[in-house]
């Protein structure tokens, strides 16, 4: 099956289950310009459509805007993809650091948790003893 090469905004929005106004706001941040018609409607080629899916992709694992831009915009200084390849690699380490922490934490809450509500369970049988030697 052959790709579509432009889409209109209103295709990406629906593809991608987003707003138009989404798209608009990143092309205010600089992250594509898309072509325009005669009647001024956006034209998005297969590479807008290629950088909306890194957005996407880059904020469902934790990257902010600002470190998405730079990766996206590497490309452009360097098509060969080295660089990009190399800072997302730098950002990809960072991120995994955060969540290993961050998994880290949320296991010893658990722990904590299990253990208070260990104690709460011994806690109420002991009352439910006494209740009932009444």
């Amino acid at each position: 099956m052959k790709s579509k090469n432009t889409y209109t905004i209103s295709e990406l929005a629906k593809e991608f289950n987003i707003s138009t106004r989404t798209i608009r706001y990143y092309e205010e941040l600089g992250f594509f310009r898309p072509m325009r018609s005669e009647g001024g409607q956006r034209i998005f080629t297969n590479k807008e459509r290629a950088r909306l899916k890194l957005i996407f992709r880059g904020k469902k694992y934790g990257f902010s805007l600002e470190e998405i831009r730079e990766m996206i915009q590497l490309f452009d200084i360097d098509p060969s993809g080295k660089k990009q390849l190399e800072r997302t690699i730098a950002y990809g380490r960072e991120k995994v650091k955060e969540v290993t922490t961050r998994i880290d934490e949320l296991v010893f809450m658990r722990k904590e948790m299990e253990k208070l509500l260990a104690d709460f369970e011994k806690q109420l049988k002991t009352l439910e003893k006494e209740g009932s030697s009444d």
